[in-house]
């Protein structure tokens, strides 16, 4: 929550110290107090665990069996143009797999998280922590999808599902979502990064939900897939037959 406040600060500042990187995605003071902020607090809490963070990222390597991966701020686009759906994202990654994490969202406070075998929770400002679950099959496919990367491959998937509605989310926020049993399924065939997803993975994951490639295989963060996300397909509990 101190790295949200740190980038709530900036947004009331004003002075986001916007530039953009050799990848064209934008870059504010927000995501580098939050990640100053976000190191401080691992090296305190978790000495021995390395940590691993987006402006980083390419000098890492992947394969350690066991490291935090974080996006001090996951959906600088929306943060920049004033929207409210930009998150905090902290994941534990052991052996390829997300087996913790933690997404808040700073504009309203609310903090999701989830660990593998503890189950998934939803805490709304300083109200209390209250379990989170995919919901249960039935009834029309409500699908999330991204609110600035929609394409003709997740609209054509759309299709094939026949879902009766979709919601546009930004960041983190679509994983969220699908925990908390608001959505059954999220599609992504665009561009993603390993720190985008895996925070929001782990909630899913936590939650009874789960992530694949589009072929059906889990999905993972190797050294042989790198930092560059693959496609994948985000489910609650309603799972039918992956598209080929």
């Amino acid at each position: 929550m101190a790295a949200g406040a740190a980038i709530e600060q900036v947004r009331r500042e004003a002075a986001m110290g916007l530039v953009e990187k050799p990848d064209g995605s934008p870059l504010t003071d927000a995501d580098l107090a939050a990640d100053l902020v976000i190191r401080a607090g691992l090296a305190e809490a978790a000495p021995g665990i390395p940590v691993v963070c987006e402006e980083g990222a390419a000098c890492e390597d992947m394969s350690a069996p066991r490291y935090f991966l974080i996006d001090p701020l996951d959906g600088t686009r929306e943060f920049v143009a004033g929207d409210a759906d930009y998150t905090v994202n902290i994941a534990l990654i052991e052996h390829g797999r997300p087996v913790a994490g933690v997404v808040f969202a700073p504009r309203d406070g609310r903090l999701w998280s989830g660990a593998e075998g503890c189950g998934a929770t939803r805490q709304d400002g300083a109200g209390p922590a209250r379990p989170v679950r995919v919901r249960a099959p039935g009834g029309g496919l409500v699908a999330v999808a991204s609110r600035s990367h929609r394409d003709a491959a997740t609209e054509a998937f759309l299709a094939w599902l026949g879902v009766s509605e979709t919601r546009c989310v930004g960041s983190s926020l679509k994983f969220c979502l699908v925990a908390e049993g608001g959505a059954d399924v999220y599609p992504r065939f665009g561009p993603t990064m390993a720190w985008d997803t895996a925070a929001g993975q782990a909630v899913l994951e936590a939650a009874g939900g789960a992530v694949f490639c589009p072929a059906g295989k889990p999905f993972r963060y190797t050294p042989e897939n790198g930092w560059r996300n693959g496609a994948f397909i985000a489910w609650g509990a309603s799972r039918p037959p992956i598209a080929s």
